[in-house]
């Protein structure tokens, strides 16, 4: 491949010539969020959900709605500080005075196949479940403004996942239990077939309650129709418990004894916890003399989950499996710093406690289920294909979105999930570009010619080719200021949604840590943000992890870029990273891919295979259409 002749002579990546537009900050606010879907072996889901796609063939219906032609875009506006449920600020937001956006600027943002309201403010996502041949997915969502509040039940339904179809809103505020806010809950399929859906309502004093809806009428699959339970509240704080710290309970399941069990996010003083309440009709419960877990110095739990994962088996469990070749994975929302933590180990059934495998991995001290903008994730058992399914909402500086994954143990490891895009991701692909062996000399960037790069599904494997016969390296870990750091080992990756000039890009990228004649590595995992836009008034970060490579692993990373959205994969899916960028010029077909490799004593060997990817539609339900 021919190297742009700008870049053929340089002693350092170019980047580094530009100034530098880190300045940290938050522009003013655009409407809809998204969420992300994947699958763990777990699946994972960000808020920007995936979308349907305008123009591939799936139901005769779909086609009936598209009627051949193509969606406008969306132009935002402003929509003012973002708040969670908790009605605390985003971490990621200043108030720096708003960039001239355009409305061309605003409209490139929108995701194109992630999942997201047609305006106003959207969080986290609630009761995900398949049900009659439909995938459904509730969200915190306010039908009024595109700002927190007045929050109630959004609602839309898929085939597939990536297409979706809006449903009117499904709970609104309007009792005494929760005329402050129709919160986070989850849905519990029951082995009769009916549904029951936990959600917690804010009072008219602001008390978090626990309260219970159910379908009106269980023939319909769109499940339009729902029915809050008229003797409501079936849970109020317990003693010790405050009156705000009692939220999000999870789907419920069962025990030895036939008792159903949920759990609930809480604290006491600094120590986040999560209670374990025990029923057999959804309306009279026990609270269990013991937390599920508890981590001091954590503060409050938001959207815990609670999941088992097969050992062995290469299939997503139902929430009631339990034995000698399954763990549990629990997974808190801090709210403290908006981050969502797991950590994998034993669940004992006689007294619903949770240990785990390596307590200096616990819950809110160890890992992330994403190191980027990400939180308030759900997942579901997706009986329909024996799949854990992760929905996330990626929680930034500007429009929300939902994010789908699958979640998976990781059988190699042993000590981490594997979070992956649902496959359905791949009907989008269109044209596809293959690179082998592309060398990148150090100081080097090399494009990649595949037009427009918007919209992209990207694998790329790295090998590494050293300069000198031993001792070459460094002994920084970590992504330090970002890909302007320059080592004997790096940085070395791809630069997604930059311009021709490279005046804004993201890197995407590894960074190693040791020496040539070390056994083992210390590889880190980063996307820097801090030149993805001349805007100033726009959040800015480094993201970073480290991630497991085995001694038999090449370095890879999956990206999925959409519009202003940038997911990646580490190894698989060991590590996740998702992003939020809001470039100025690097917008349509402006925005270009590059690869670079910034150390300075390796020449790296790329190997790509990247496609260009179609866009889904997310659009109302023709409610008039007979199923």
């Amino acid at each position: 491949m021919a190297m742009n002749p700008d870049f053929e002579n340089a002693t350092q990546i170019p980047l580094l010539n530009y100034p530098s537009y880190r300045e940290t900050g938050r522009r003013a606010q655009k409407g809809s969020l998204v969420y992300i879907v994947s699958t763990v072996f777990l699946i994972i889901m960000s808020l920007v959900a995936v979308a349907l796609i305008i123009n591939l063939q799936i139901h005769e219906h779909d086609k009936d709605l598209n009627n051949g032609k193509s969606l406008l875009p969306l132009i935002l506006y402003p929509r003012g500080v973002a708040e969670g449920v908790s009605a605390k600020s985003s971490p990621f937001l200043s108030q720096k005075a708003s960039y001239n956006w355009t409305n061309a600027m605003l409209s490139w943002q929108r995701t194109d196949f992630h999942f997201q309201p047609q305006k106003n403010w959207m969080n986290d996502p609630n009761g995900p479940l398949f049900y009659k041949g439909w995938y459904h997915i509730f969200y915190q969502y306010n039908p009024d403004s595109a700002v927190w509040g007045n929050i109630t039940w959004g609602h839309a339904v898929s085939r597939d996942m990536i297409h979706w179809l809006h449903l009117p809103i499904a709970l609104v505020p309007d009792t005494w239990h929760d005329i402050s806010g129709v919160w986070s809950g989850s849905a519990t399929l029951l082995p009769d077939g009916k549904i029951v859906m936990l959600y917690t309502g804010s009072t008219g004093e602001y008390v978090q309650v626990q309260n219970l809806a159910y379908p009106a009428n269980l023939s319909d699959p769109l499940l339009l129709d729902w029915v809050k339970y008229a003797h409501n509240p079936v849970l109020v704080p317990p003693p010790g418990i405050g009156p705000k710290d009692f939220r999000d309970p999870t789907t419920a399941w069962i025990g030895l004894d036939g008792k159903w069990r949920v759990t609930i996010g809480s604290k006491v003083n600094k120590t986040g916890l999560s209670l374990v309440y025990r029923t057999e009709d959804f309306i009279h419960y026990e609270l269990s003399d013991h937390y599920l877990h508890a981590v001091p110095g954590t503060g409050m739990w938001e959207c815990v989950d609670f999941f088992p994962v097969s050992l062995n088996g290469p299939h997503g469990l139902d929430s009631s499996v339990n034995g000698p070749d399954v763990k549990h994975v629990l997974k808190a929302s801090l709210d403290d710093t908006k981050v969502d933590h797991y950590a994998i180990g034993t669940y004992f059934v006689e007294n619903d406690t949770w240990v785990p495998d390596n307590p200096h991995e616990d819950v809110g001290i160890g890992l992330k289920l994403d190191y980027g903008r990400y939180y308030a994730s759900k997942t579901f058992y997706d009986q329909h294909k024996q799949r854990r399914i992760l929905w996330g909402w990626i929680n930034e500086s500007d429009g929300e979105t939902a994010d789908l994954k699958k979640v998976v143990f990781d059988k190699k490891t042993r000590t981490n999930l594997i979070q992956w895009p649902v496959e359905e991701v791949e009907s989008l692909r269109l044209r596809n570009f293959e690179f082998e062996e592309v060398v990148v000399n150090p100081g080097s960037v090399v494009p990649l010619d595949v037009g427009p790069s918007t919209q992209l599904d990207i694998f790329a494997e790295f090998e590494i080719e050293y300069l000198a016969s031993k001792g070459i390296g460094n002994n920084n870990v970590g992504c330090g200021s970002g890909a302007v750091d320059r080592s004997g080992l790096g940085p070395f990756g791809i630069l997604a949604i930059a311009d021709d000039q490279l005046s804004e890009l993201t890197p995407i990228y590894f960074h190693l840590s040791g020496t040539s004649s070390d056994a083992i590595l210390t590889t880190s995992f980063c996307v820097d943000e801090t030149r993805s836009s001349k805007a100033p008034d726009v959040s800015k970060l480094v993201f970073e992890s480290e991630v497991p490579v085995l001694s038999d692993e090449k370095l890879s990373m999956r990206v999925l870029v959409d519009h202003s959205i940038i997911e990646s994969f580490a190894q698989g899916g060991r590590t996740v990273i998702s992003s939020r960028v809001y470039p100025t010029e690097a917008i349509f077909g402006a925005a270009r891919l590059f690869l670079f490799n910034n150390a300075t004593d390796i020449n790296i060997k790329a190997s790509l295979k990247i496609w260009q990817l179609n866009s889904a539609f997310i659009r109302p339900f023709p409610l008039d259409y007979k199923l």
